[in-house]
């Protein structure tokens, strides 16, 4: 590892020290050069995956798939090194001389490397929260992705777990006082895909022309290493806390995780004030369709004084209509094909019919933090699959699966729909992934992801799907409203002091969640904090760049021209690409 880190720092020397023909030196380059800058790139690059092997497979780099780093203080400190090193190679840089696509890269590297110093000498959580050791999903990547023949994947597999049993050791002599809600999830999340190692990699050794005695050996370390993932969930389950870390951030660390990780404009309470003023704009609007609808459901039944108890009947009356339990993954396969042809005919963007997407049940490592999600391929792998996650209903008793439906009633199911898959996270991130830069596809920017899905929603709504409906577009308020109470609870919650019984109500009253959505967003607020912002700021700062860049092109402005530019930019940070789109001369 050293050995790589002095190399890099050679090789970022090398960089800006040009030489003349003569082969006397010309001095630094001071960033003049796009293509020196571009050098530097893959070099940084290089160093990061070798360092963190977990991170370059989970981005489609396999390189270093053979490899699992033990997670203690030497290594961390190599990575704190390594940050050091490339925020003084970036510093020899004149930022302002770069091209935008390159500005943009410079300030993601030097945030990103920021942050890493930030996580590991202030928030320091990898003493407090033992979901952070959880290796089980790059495993997985390994196993069920077709990037190498399988017998080489399974190798490579083979060879990671030598390190297994040594890496959970340590995480054990880690861990100080650990989250309580965090050890529950990370016991939860080991045991339930512990199964990747124990089953799965047997049922693909089968599939090979491995000799049975290599075989043999592959199996016995996958016991081992097995036994050593349901050891160390053991270990957490027994271990004696007396002294618990409260999940809660506080507010230091919060505002200074919203800075690296959400990379706004604007400050984390600017962000909870705006999204306190768009909860109030929201119920009005809620109010006045729910006052026209009110007779067509209720007929001369009298109205509720409360304006939020009127909604929340109409709601609930509208919340009946929605599939059964075990139609749940299969009617979100049918309604893709839909949401397909609407953005083809409305012509939003242009959609790759050769990037597959394919629903399949929320894997068992990832289970327990969102009930929904998209896996895209990563920026090495751009021809992999990109996956579309729906938790599981078996098994839940009827009164839950019952309250979870009502929540994704045939409207919100079609809003989920569109925010994960179409034109919501899969089509943004199969435009980052053609995005030239590897750097803004490696350090997507939550805020970009999420703040595009919930804008979409409201774009399709706008141009007419669900044809105009006035239930729809409630039931999109509905669903809008889980963004702006996202960032309210985040903050609320993380940055103050709001108790569970306070959160619940702002859910299930202010945001007319069912109380099964309103728990698992309480279980989430708990083993998450920050990312919730990401939905309202990102859209918020969406909405607010296409106002502006309207008014900068005037009549000549598409909405798809103002897209697929959005889009080209890769999961770039809001701020960065509102510099480049509204910058003086630029198209």
């Amino acid at each position: 590892m050293i050995k790589k880190l002095l190399f890099t720092a050679a090789l970022v020397i090398a960089v800006f020290t040009g030489c003349k023909k003569d082969g006397s030196s010309v001095g630094p380059l001071q960033g003049k050069d796009d293509a020196a800058f571009a050098v530097y790139e893959n070099s940084f690059l290089e160093g990061l995956w070798k360092l963190n092997p977990d991170w370059a497979t989970s981005v489609g780099y396999h390189k270093y798939d053979s490899l699992l780093v033990i997670p203690n203080d030497q290594s961390r400190d190599k990575m704190v090194n390594f940050a050091k090193v490339q925020i003084d190679s970036l510093s020899r840089f004149e930022v302002n001389t770069l091209n935008d696509a390159n500005k943009i890269d410079y300030h993601l590297m030097q945030n990103q490397m920021e942050s890493i110093q930030w996580n590991i000498k202030q928030l320091r959580s990898y003493q407090w929260d033992p979901g952070s050791y959880n290796v089980i999903g790059t495993f997985a990547y390994i196993l069920n992705e077709h990037y190498a023949p399988l017998a080489k994947r399974l190798r490579n597999f083979y060879q990671r777990m030598a390190n297994l049993p040594a890496y959970y050791k340590e995480a054990e002599k880690q861990i100080k006082n650990p989250v309580t809600e965090l050890t529950s999830l990370a016991i939860e999340q080991h045991l339930g895909g512990v199964g990747v190692i124990e089953k799965d990699f047997a049922d693909s050794l089968k599939k090979t022309n491995i000799p049975q005695s290599e075989q043999k050996l592959m199996l016995d370390r996958a016991h081992v290493s097995a036994e050593a993932i349901k050891g160390f969930a053991e270990w957490l389950k027994t271990l004696k806390n007396d002294h618990p870390r409260s999940f809660r951030l506080g507010k230091e660390f919060y505002e200074a995780k919203f800075k690296y990780d959400i990379q706004s404009e604007f400050t984390a309470q600017q962000i909870y004030n705006a999204a306190v003023e768009r909860k109030r704009y929201i119920h009005r609007e809620m109010a006045k369709i729910s006052k026209k609808l009110w007779p067509k459901y209720f007929g001369t039944k009298a109205r509720p004084a409360d304006s939020l108890d009127m909604i929340a009947q109409l709601i609930d009356t509208l919340s009946a209509k929605h599939v059964q339990p075990g139609e749940f993954q299969s009617a979100i396969g049918n309604i893709l094909p839909k949401l397909t042809a609407f953005v083809k005919a409305k012509d939003f963007v242009t959609l790759d019919p050769t990037k597959p997407l394919i629903v399949r049940k929320e894997p068992g490592y990832m289970a327990g933090v969102a009930g929904a999600s998209m896996s895209s391929p990563g920026p090495y792998d751009k021809d992999g699959n990109s996956y579309f996650n729906v938790g599981s209903l078996a098994g839940w008793p009827a009164a839950k699966a019952e309250s979870y439906l009502r929540e994704y009633n045939q409207y919100t199911l079609q809003i989920l729909c569109i925010h994960e898959a179409i034109p919501g996270h899969y089509v943004q991130l199969v435009y980052a992934n053609k995005a030239p830069s590897l750097i803004k596809s490696v350090f997507g920017n939550g805020a970009m992801v999420e703040g595009w899905a919930v804008y979409s929603e409201e774009m399709m709504l706008d141009n007419g799907y669900g044809n105009d409906e006035p239930e729809m577009r409630l039931m999109w308020y509905k669903w809008h409203l889980r963004s702006v109470c996202n960032t309210i609870l985040d903050y609320s919650v993380h940055a103050g002091n709001m108790p569970k019984q306070e959160a619940i109500t702002l859910l299930t009253r202010e945001a007319f969640q069912q109380q099964a959505e309103a728990d698992g967003k309480w279980k989430r607020v708990s083993v998450t904090s920050v990312q919730l912002d990401s939905y309202y700021t990102g859209y918020k700062e969406i909405t607010e760049l296409r106002e502006a860049y309207k008014k900068k092109v005037g009549d000549k402005y598409k909405l798809k021209e103002f897209n697929e530019k959005f889009l080209s930019y890769g999961s770039a940070p809001l701020r960065y690409i509102k510099d480049a789109m509204l910058a003086k001369g630029g198209n």
